[in-house]
């Protein structure tokens, strides 16, 4: 394995990770940040405000965007296993 390849392996599984992660990610930032001006509108200092809110909306995009990552993360590990013959021998 060059040193090229075992670079490319890991930028690819970086990039999915970033691919899958992403839509559950921003809407957790998104609900944070609407909660967090609505309790510094309010004056509301409970920590335990957001945590809800952000459970219910990830699991909400996890069901809307599960069937997205499942095939994102399927074709990138098909792929691994297809070419791991060449993989190992470069």
């Amino acid at each position: 394995m060059t040193e090229e390849l075992v670079m490319r392996l890991g930028q690819d599984a970086l990039k999915t990770t970033a691919m899958v992660a992403t839509p559950m990610l921003g809407a957790a930032l998104v609900v944070g940040l609407v909660i967090s001006v609505f309790q510094a509108i309010t004056q509301i200092n409970e920590a335990t405000l957001t945590f809800v809110p952000k459970m219910i909306i990830i699991a909400i995009v996890l069901m809307l965007a599960g069937p997205w990552m499942i095939d994102i993360l399927s074709t990138y590990t098909i792929g691994l296993f297809e070419n791991i013959a060449t993989i190992v021998r470069e």
